[in-house]
């Protein structure tokens, strides 16, 4: 990491970084550039080599690499494996980098080539399951969210850059919502994965009234089978609870869990 800078009169190197996506919308990566108030001063945190999105050419000497999406196809992980070579630090970044996102949702069929054939039909494509980063290369840090919120990406690199540690919440999103002086949106009959969700997005989602889907994965510690009874008590059936446990992979273990135990009520409807 070269070239000495000082942010908010904190010396502090410059470290050459780049920015990558697989299987992906790229929404994390435009969201970087969506906060024109603070752009400059975030831009000179990192001397950027890479990045397509805002870019051309660009150079494979970086220190720090983003890497947006999931992955699923061989190429990619053969990419992936290249990047992390390159990289001292790789950070996911967004749901699919760190848990699948939205992608994994293809996972459930149990016939792996059908949501290919339902979207290109016999138009041959390489694919197969989704997965996060770290199914193939070790990942040093993550940014969650689908997609990341700026202010906490500039608050994280700041942190990297200057050489804090980096410290997610361990607290779930209803303690930020709760902050916000927001009506519960179980109140107003609307399903939230808020009470077991990772925290710092601000409560982003139930701001603006809608019901979390669990984007951030689980916070520490997070009760499931107590959320399980709360929205049975409010009336939402199971098929729903599984929607948005099953929607980013964050939760996947405890979809996959309650997903059985669902299937073995309907196979025994007396129990």
């Amino acid at each position: 990491m070269t070239g000495e800078r000082n942010y908010l009169g904190v010396p502090a190197p410059r470290p050459k970084a780049a920015f990558f996506e697989l299987s992906s919308c790229e929404g994390c990566q435009l969201q970087l550039f969506n906060n024109e108030a603070t752009l400059t001063e975030f831009l000179s945190l990192l001397e950027i080599v890479r990045f397509r999105e805002v870019m051309t050419g660009g150079s494979d000497e970086y220190a720090i690499a983003f890497v947006e999406g999931s992955v699923t196809r061989s190429d990619e992980i053969e990419r992936l494996r290249a990047i992390r070579g390159n990289a001292e630090v790789l950070v996911a970044l967004g749901s699919c980098a760190c848990f699948g996102g939205v992608n994994q949702l293809k996972n459930r069929f149990s016939d792996p080539r059908f949501a290919a054939r339902a979207v290109y039909g016999d138009f041959p494509i390489t694919t197969m399951a989704a997965h996060p980063l770290e199914d193939f290369v070790a990942v040093d840090l993550r940014i969650y969210g689908c997609p990341v919120k700026k202010e906490e990406v500039e608050r994280i690199v700041t942190d990297l850059v200057v050489g804090k540690k980096v410290v997610h919440p361990k607290y779930p999103v209803c303690m930020e919502c709760k902050a916000n002086e927001n009506i519960c949106l179980y109140d107003l009959g609307e399903p939230c994965l808020g009470p077991i969700t990772r925290a710092g997005c601000d409560a982003w989602c139930p701001n603006n009234r809608f019901g979390c889907w669990g984007c951030r994965g689980p916070a520490e510690g997070a009760n499931i089978a107590q959320l399980e009874e709360i929205m049975k008590a409010r009336g939402f059936t199971a098929e729903v609870i599984l929607d948005r446990l099953e929607c980013f992979g964050g939760f996947r273990d405890a979809a996959d869990e309650l997903r059985k135990k669902t299937d073995e009520q309907e196979r025994s409807p007396g129990t």
